[in-house]
C-alpha cells in the first residue's frame, strides 16, 4: 500500500501563503475592504440626515408633560 502522506494539501504547497499571493488577489481584497468601508460610510450619513426623531413629547393642544403637578 502507497502511503498519501506526500499527497496532502499542507500551507507551503498553497499559492497565497506567506505572502506569496499574487497582486491581482491583493488588489481585490484591498478594493472589497475600501468598497465596503464607502458603502457603509453612505448608508451610515443617509441614516443619520435622515432621522426624523424629535424630542418634544405633546401636540399645541396638550403641550407635553407637566412636571409642577405633583409639587
Amino acid at each position: 500500500m502507497k502511503s498519501n502522506i506526500n499527497d496532502e494539501p499542507s500551507l507551503d504547497k498553497i499559492d497565497d501563503f506567506n505572502n506569496k499571493e499574487s497582486k491581482d488577489k491583493r488588489n481585490t481584497v484591498r478594493l472589497v475592504v475600501v468598497g465596503i468601508l464607502v458603502i457603509g460610510a453612505i448608508y451610515s450619513f443617509f441614516r443619520y440626515e435622515n432621522n426624523q426623531v424629535s424630542d418634544y413629547v405633546g401636540t399645541p393642544e396638550k403641550p407635553g408633560i407637566n412636571t409642577t403637578k405633583g409639587k
